[in-house]
């Protein structure tokens, strides 16, 4: 079988230096290639590894045949952020990872024939061909992320008018805040994909917060919505809780990526800059981390990844890692921070590590770190990013009577039907599980959407 179609990329000492996409993709003859290596299985394992079920045969044999609008219609049956998906998913874990070529070869490269198939449809202004009957119900959406687009998206197509209402000034959620726009350009991707949800029919409010601006009891009550889906992800962020951790300079992954996406901290004609001085630590081994260390990086710091395990259990997808590294990312593996060291005006200066080393497997099966002993040292820096995960935010929770929460702070809700405690409000995504993944959040939405309308439909 012909070899995968190798995907062009800007070379890494320039890309490190600006914030254009890393990736190119696919042009049409290389899209076209690569789909003659499908095997059109009669029973597509690809598809079971998809987890919003993606039409995945047929769009690849459409893009075979050059038929790039009939594929973007077999996407568009199961997806509604296609250009995103085929950028930050983890198909090498899902898709990918189910194909029978890649036993004794490489899988057929899914996610980027995904990502050429949407970009083609943008550019050549290819729309969703879908005819809407309205039903004369209204459902309320609770963020703008993937979980909450989803589920709008599949709400519009059954009829409902659907209001979603983003607490930011932007909508996108993660995709706009957290993803840096080296992997994920924010005008012509994400806003571009976010205006097709529009053209649903789908409205969207901005700086509303639920819980403050607007209760969930008042969507129901006031605002007479026939139900509430949340899907508000997982904003709180996760800290050591080391000596030291509050001083100036240190920074949680989220607010720095924030700034540096959303309020445009990397550009110098915005009011936002972001000065992360000579020496940048960003502790964790996730794609938050490897976000946070490449954005460092080229905003000019020497960047350093702190983790605490060895390379083979570094949660960040392995062409993240391959990225960073390339670009010229410092990898201190085994090592954790201890304590974090400031001056007599308490900014940060520096970082006390202990090197670690692998003991028994943990709860999760990965090898526990533990401690060596009288291997401390000290690491110069200017700033800290501290990548270890984050929760979902209690604001909801805490203002919303009777939405009961499980000990990690989710929101509890029924498996099949994503109903919660209160009737009427459904949940999915980061909100419901903790954080996950963009296609993980999708698909929550998609099933969120699906249990909608089986309860208002009283099925």
């Amino acid at each position: 079988m012909a070899d995968r179609v190798k995907v062009r990329e800007q070379e890494p000492k320039v890309r490190a230096k600006n914030f254009e996409e890393v990736c190119y993709g696919y042009n049409e003859e290389e899209a076209v290639l690569e789909a003659t290596r499908c095997l059109h299985c009669k029973n597509p394992q690809c598809v079971k590894g998809c987890p919003v079920g993606l039409h995945i045969p047929e769009f690849i044999a459409e893009v075979k045949n050059k038929n790039f609008e009939k594929a973007i219609e077999y996407i568009h049956l199961d997806s509604s952020l296609p250009a995103i998906c085929g950028r930050v998913c983890p198909q090498e874990t899902q898709c990918e990872s189910k194909c029978i070529l890649g036993i004794k070869g490489e899988p057929v490269s899914i996610g980027k024939l995904e990502r050429f198939t949407a970009d083609y449809a943008r550019e050549h202004g290819f729309t969703d061909k879908v005819e809407i009957k309205k039903n004369g119900k209204r459902v309320a959406v609770v963020g703008s992320g993937p979980a909450g687009l989803s589920c709008a998206t599949d709400l519009a197509k059954l009829g409902y008018e659907v209001v979603i209402f983003e607490a930011l000034h932007t909508a996108g959620g993660v995709l706009t805040y957290g993803i840096p726009e080296f992997r994920l350009p924010k005008e012509k991707v994400v806003n571009a994909e976010v205006e097709n949800v529009k053209k649903l029919g789908v409205k969207i409010e901005t700086d509303v917060i639920i819980g403050k601006t607007i209760t969930i009891e008042d969507l129901l009550t006031v605002e007479k919505f026939d139900a509430v889906f949340i899907g508000s992800g997982a904003g709180l962020p996760s800290f050591m809780h080391i000596p030291g951790e509050n001083s100036n300079g240190v920074f949680s992954a989220n607010e720095f990526l924030t700034r540096a996406n959303l309020m445009k901290g990397f550009r110098d004609d915005y009011d936002t800059p972001l000065k992360v001085g000579k020496k940048v630590i960003v502790v964790g081994g996730g794609n938050v981390a490897m976000d946070a260390a490449r954005t460092a990086l080229r905003l000019g710091a020497e960047t350093h990844i702190v983790y605490r395990r060895s390379e083979q259990e570094l949660p960040a997808r392995v062409e993240e890692v391959h990225h960073a590294k390339e670009e010229g990312v410092i990898f201190d593996l085994l090592t954790n921070p201890v304590e974090m060291i400031a001056d007599e005006n308490d900014n940060i200066k520096a970082v006390k590590l202990i090197k670690m080393e692998l003991g028994e497997p943990d709860k999760s099966g990965r090898r526990r770190p533990v401690e060596i002993k009288g291997s401390e040292y000290e690491m110069e820096c200017d700033m800290v990013i501290i990548a270890l995960g984050t929760t979902p935010n209690p604001m909801i929770p805490k203002n919303t009577k009777g939405l009961d929460t499980d000990q990690k702070g989710c929101i509890s809700h029924d498996e099949e039907t994503t109903a919660t405690s209160l009737k009427g409000v459904f949940v999915g995504g980061d909100a419901a599980i903790g954080a996950a993944t963009v296609i993980l959040a999708m698909g929550a939405g998609k099933k969120a959407a699906v249990g909608i309308d089986n309860c208002l439909k009283n099925k």
